[in-house]
């Protein structure tokens, strides 16, 4: 059974940083685009970041650009969303996702792409 397990969630100081931690169980990241969303209360779900194991392409939202990076491990098991300069915008469950097609412009950024889900990570920034 494909499995994404998320850690690294936390409480952070506005400037702060965290960095999330996305585990695959049951299969590996290769060729897998694998991303993460994020909901706030009261908002929708949006794309925050994804990666393109089979072509490479990287996206990310223009409100976490420069911010946050998101990289894979050599081993192709585990991804990362490092999260610097954090604010209180960014306090949201974060949610890590993988699917087997490549990430695209229009569409890497929409909930219904994506077939696998973690149960989320809270990351809240507050002083």
């Amino acid at each position: 059974q494909l499995q994404l397990v998320e850690s690294g969630g936390g409480l952070v100081q506005p400037g702060g940083s965290l960095r999330l931690s996305c585990t695959a169980s049951g299969f590996t990241l290769d060729d897998y685009t694998i991303g993460w969303f994020r909901q706030a209360p009261g908002k929708e779900r949006e794309g925050v970041s994804c990666f393109g194991s089979g072509n490479g392409y990287t996206y990310y939202a223009e409100s976490v650009k420069g911010r946050f990076t998101i990289s894979i491990d050599n081993a192709k098991t585990t991804a990362y969303l490092q999260m610097n300069s954090l604010n209180p915008e960014d306090t949201a469950v974060y949610y890590c996702v993988a699917d087997r097609r490549p990430p695209r412009a229009r569409t890497w950024a929409q909930t219904f792409k994506y077939d696998y889900w973690g149960q989320g990570t809270q990351v809240t920034v507050s002083s």
